[in-house]
């Protein structure tokens, strides 16, 4: 297995992650998971844990198996595990003592009897299998959807996977409400000859399936490394003095992005030192309103009415201020303060301001003017260059005639010798 980053090199290893048949540049596998802990032996050979992570159609689906052969797995090595009426062919993807930590994180016993188990290592059969079976997804997916669409369901067909011995297919779709699909799992039988499992996915869900570049310019995150999906709601944004522009909040999957959630608890620690009701200031020039809070820089910016001009106060002033209001007193007038940075203050360079001193009609005058005076120096010259040389000659003419009289009349014969009357 190799991405386009890496390329393919001898054996099928990629060239570039060095990685021996996995990527450890998350090209290849979605959602992928470095093991920290490959390169420290155990003491304790018995303690080592006998299940292992195992990622199927390039980590868009993971499940756990237990490892009950003599082979000792591990991330990277392509497996066959118990599936339904079969096998499935997969790559683990964890393996060891981080997969504790995943099976306790997901609330799943290192004991319980319904996990699954590894059958054998891939032989070339198995994945030969597999990747003739995964050829059939894409033209599956369409005539899926075709048949759904005909029979006029409201849902959207996003993914088909297929066993790796084609016995099962499994349909993920999403749908607003509930959809009815006894008749077309029986088409879908008839059809592709398989065992069918239809499964209703979230919006999120079929967007980390899918995948695709976010607005900041990266892979999404729902389809490299964010497995948990928490709700999103607008006072994340407003909590973080963001407008609220559903346009701009909002990701891929139509609901609103999940990275509004990561800077949520340092927005909330830094606004526990604001004050709280401090919308409004009484002044005597009548109640200053809250406009916004700058978290940086622990200032609160007001506006007065009947006037355009902000406001910015510190916190320990607001706080005087409130103070003073309770007492029944108002304030004179609200001093402005100059936002102070911790940033370095950067050296501007020494540019000239000129918009505004060149027009563009003194551009066109100044450019006619110096055509004109170019096609002027251009005219004289010729008109030297042409005089110049015919002067000698003319002289030179003038005196050969005055010293042969018939010269002119034996050269005018000359021209004419030949010529028809």
């Amino acid at each position: 297995m190799s991405c386009s980053g890496c390329s393919t090199g001898n054996g099928g290893k990629p060239n570039g992650c060095k990685s021996n048949g996995t990527c450890g540049t998350s090209g290849c596998n979605r959602l992928n998971v470095h093991d920290w802990l490959s390169n420290i032996p155990l003491a304790d050979g018995d303690s080592l844990c006998r299940i292992i992570e195992v990622s199927f159609n390039k980590g868009s689906r993971k499940d756990f198996f237990r490892n009950n052969t003599v082979h000792l797995l591990e991330k990277g090595d392509m497996v066959s595990v118990e599936g339904v009426g079969g096998f499935d062919t997969g790559q683990v993807s964890l393996s060891g003592e981080l997969v504790r930590l995943q099976l306790k994180k997901k609330g799943v016993e290192e004991n319980n009897p319904d996990i699954k188990k590894v059958l054998r290592r891939a032989n070339d059969r198995d994945l030969e299998q597999m990747k003739q079976n995964k050829a059939r997804e894409p033209q599956a997916l369409i005539r899926a959807r075709a048949i759904a669409r005909q029979l006029k369901l409201e849902m959207k067909l996003s993914e088909v996977e297929i066993q790796a011995d084609g016995r099962k297919a499994t349909f993920f779709y999403t749908a607003d409400g509930r959809v009815d699909f006894r008749e077309l799992i029986k088409i879908y039988a008839s059809e592709f000859k398989v065992k069918v499992e239809m499964k209703q996915i979230g919006a999120r869900q079929e967007a980390a399936k899918l995948g695709g570049i976010g607005s900041c310019g990266r892979e999404l995150c729902c389809s490299t490394w964010l497995t948990s999906f928490k709700s999103v709601t607008t006072v994340a944004a407003r909590y973080q003095n963001l407008s609220i522009n559903q346009t701009k909040l909002s990701g891929q999957c139509g609901r609103l992005k999940c990275c509004l959630n990561f800077e949520l608890d340092t927005y909330l620690d830094a606004l526990q030192h604001f004050p709280e009701n401090a919308d409004i200031l009484e002044t005597s020039k009548g109640n200053a309103l809250l406009i916004k809070k700058d978290i940086f820089r622990n200032l609160m910016w007001y506006t007065l009415p009947d006037s355009n001009k902000h406001y910015p106060l510190s916190i320990s002033t607001v706080r005087k201020i409130k103070d003073m209001n309770r007492k029944g007193m108002k304030a004179e007038a609200l001093e402005t303060e100059d936002p102070v940075s911790n940033k370095p203050k950067e050296v501007e360079p020494d540019f000239v301001d000129v918009v505004g001193q060149i027009s563009l009609r003194s551009l066109e005058k100044n450019d006619k003017r110096r055509k004109f005076k170019q096609r002027e120096q251009q005219d004289k010259a010729r008109n030297a260059g042409k005089a110049a040389p015919r002067a000698p000659q003319q002289n030179q003419q003038n005196q050969q005639n005055q010293q042969n009289p018939q010269r002119p009349a034996i050269k005018k014969f000359r021209d004419n010798k030949g010529k028809p009357n």
